[in-house]
């Protein structure tokens, strides 16, 4: 698990979350630890890096 930092799409606070690097390809939605609203996430991990991040309000 990796603690990756980005802005809530509702609120703009800087939050955090642990994202699997051992999972590939994920899209999940997780609740902002601030405002409560839902949010996207769409993860792509390449070789346990990284490579892509989109954060999305869902409304």
């Amino acid at each position: 698990m990796e603690e990756h930092f980005f802005q809530c799409p509702y609120c703009w606070e800087q939050i955090s979350m642990l994202l699997d690097s051992s999972i590939k390809s994920q899209t999940y939605v997780e609740d902002c630890e601030v405002c409560c609203n839902p949010i996207e996430l769409k993860v792509i991990f390449e070789e346990n890096t990284l490579t892509e991040l989109n954060i999305n309000s869902i409304e």
